[in-house]
């Protein structure tokens, strides 16, 4: 036997964040982990001793399916910044004495940027006291925004979803015969790669969004009002899609604008909500126009009822390669996706060590988005393959069946 291994979800949730854990103890299993042990609430519940032994899950093939279907975090998150090393050795200490008390040979981590961080610092921490225990870093993110990688697993499904729920929301945008504006604000602080999604929804069957404004170009307000008001006096209805995280020339967020009640985590990122709101009230205040804002919030996360196939298989698979690449020796690395072809779409897995992907964020490149403040073919073509098929969800009496885990 190999030894014992433990894995841990960090950040927000994913439609197929589950299905890398399904991978990471599958594969351990059936590489010779004796047991797999996972983290409740991630690296604060391994902290507080809290966690669960997967092992007689990855022997049931059916679970392991259920498990990749199952949307969310299984094992539940956190957002816990782990201190910096030089200032805090008694918490590496104490979480170091746990993994030796529970054999632990390698510890894996599913989560983005932060998540990577925690990786960064454990596996340097290993380095300082001589540890042999090995630190693997498995991407997820909606927001693809990870440093690398091509994308992230997540990312697809979520795109998938954005794309399929705004061409409902035009066919609902444009059914009276007078002008009407929906504003659609979707997830993304300073990288607008879901909102770039809402523009898969232009096809012969759908006219797409109207405009589309992401947090890497500075929002003009005033510009923007000239040029809704412009298309409404000619009597189009529109569908508006803007990310939560555009900004104005001064660096303030759009939401900032008016009167909120603001929450920072751990990592010092500000709850962002409110954008879609604000110039929904200010357009029907200063237009009177009929304006509707939808906030898709934590709804375009964890959608498993449109995952991608292609998300859920990556996903899966790169929690196999981390394994993969742990019982090879390799610590402080995260896997990585190198798409190697369009047409038909390929990916492989490959390990990139994790200080060149920690803390850095990946935006849209400036390159592939218009003049006009839209995205260009090459942004939609490199999205497109990232949600092609299904997996559909094992439904039972009418509802998706999910695996539960008690996080108590």
């Amino acid at each position: 036997m190999f030894g014992n291994v433990i894995v841990g979800q960090s950040g927000g949730p994913t439609a197929v964040i589950n299905a890398s854990l399904a991978g990471v103890i599958k594969t351990a299993r059936d590489r010779g982990a004796e047991k797999v042990y996972g983290m409740r609430h991630g690296i604060k519940g391994l902290l507080d001793h809290n966690y669960v032994d997967l092992s007689e899950l990855a022997d049931s093939d059916m679970e392991i399916d259920l498990l990749k279907r199952t949307p969310s975090s299984y094992l539940g998150s956190c957002r816990f910044k782990l201190p910096e090393i030089s200032d805090d050795r008694e918490t590496y200490e104490k979480i170091f004495k746990i993994l030796d008390e529970l054999n632990i040979k390698c510890f894996f981590y599913i989560g983005g940027n932060d998540s990577m961080d925690t990786i960064k610092k454990l596996s340097d921490y290993a380095l300082i006291i001589n540890s042999d225990i090995k630190f693997m870093g498995v991407p997820k993110t909606i927001d693809n925004d990870l440093a690398v990688t091509d994308h992230t697993p997540g990312y697809g499904s979520a795109a998938k979803f954005i794309a399929s729920t705004m061409k409902e929301i035009i066919r609902d945008g444009l059914v009276y015969d007078y002008p009407t504006i929906t504003i659609v604000e979707i997830m993304g602080r300073n990288a607008g790669w879901l909102t770039a999604a809402a523009a898969l929804s232009k096809g012969e069957d759908c006219e797409g969004v109207d405009m589309l404004f992401l947090p890497e170009k500075v929002f003009d307000i005033d510009h923007f009002m000239s040029r809704v008001k412009e298309q409404a006096e000619s009597g189009k209805s529109m569908v508006i899609a803007i990310s939560e995280g555009i900004r104005v020339m001064d660096g303030r967020y759009v939401f900032e604008l008016s009167d909120h009640v603001e929450f920072v985590d751990a990592f010092g990122h500000k709850q962002l909500a409110g954008s879609a709101k604000f110039l929904a009230n200010k357009i029907g205040a200063e237009l009177g126009i009929k304006t509707r804002a939808i906030e898709l919030s934590t709804l375009q996360r964890c959608a498993a009822h449109m995952a991608s196939r292609t998300d859920i298989t990556e996903a899966y698979n790169v929690g196999g390669a981390a394994v993969k690449a742990a019982f090879d020796g390799e610590s402080g690395k995260v896997v990585v996706i190198k798409r190697i072809s369009d047409d038909p779409y390929m990916s492989i897995t490959e390990t990139h060590d994790v200080h060149q992907i920690a803390n850095v964020e990946k935006k849209v490149p400036l390159e592939w988005i218009t003049e006009d403040d839209f995205v260009t073919d090459d942004l939609i073509h490199y999205i497109r393959p990232l949600i092609q098929a299904e997996l559909s969800p094992i439904m039972i009496n009418g509802l998706p069946r999910h695996l539960n885990c008690d996080l108590r």
